[in-house]
């Protein structure tokens, strides 16, 4: 594939999860926002190309997410450009200080450049590991159900490695947390 045509991809894919998640924002923070049910035959390949998956940190190690297995992970795929996810993010950083010793770990994975998402990070004050997974990323979020390339994408596994739920767009920490409290 040409850079050209990769660039249009690139741009194609950043276009349609922008508009999805600025489409879902408010929708996806009501109170009547469910998590997807996980018993598909989709979420079961997903579990195993996420753990079996590496990318580099934001200094530029390759991190193996099967490393973390054994604790609940929450794995978010965002963007600096989302507005929604850059609205989840503080609260993710509340709830990782609040219970990181009991086992919760998450994850960003960003689809976005390496600067952007240094800058950010620091900025805001990520706790927890941020990987790079570029656009190419959205194959794994859409190997766990994310099937329109929706930003924010949230997959929230158990300490087996099992999927027990997934979130497309925002979520809110009142719907997150009780989603974690039995997991830990």
């Amino acid at each position: 594939m040409t850079i050209f045509r990769r660039s249009l991809l690139y741009m194609g894919v950043a276009a349609l999860a922008m508009a999805a998640g600025y489409f879902l924002q408010d929708k996806e923070t009501s109170s009547n926002s469910e998590p997807v049910p996980t018993n598909t035959p989709v979420v079961n390949k997903g579990e195993k190309l996420i753990l079996a998956t590496s990318l580099p940190d934001l200094q530029g190690k390759n991190q193996s997410i099967s490393q973390w297995r054994g604790k609940v992970l929450v794995i978010n795929f965002w963007a600096t450009w989302c507005t929604p996810c850059r609205r989840e993010i503080p609260e993710f950083i509340e709830l990782q200080d609040e219970l990181r010793n009991q086992g919760l770990l998450f994850i960003g994975i960003a689809l976005d450049k390496k600067e952007k998402v240094v800058q950010f990070s620091r900025e805001i004050g990520i706790n927890y590991p941020v990987l790079l997974g570029g656009i190419e990323a959205m194959t794994l979020a859409e190997s766990a159900g994310n099937r329109h390339a929706v930003l924010p994408f949230t997959v929230i596994f158990d300490r087996e490695g099992k999927i027990t739920s997934t979130h497309v767009g925002r979520i809110a920490r009142d719907k997150l947390e009780p989603i974690l409290r039995p997991l830990l």
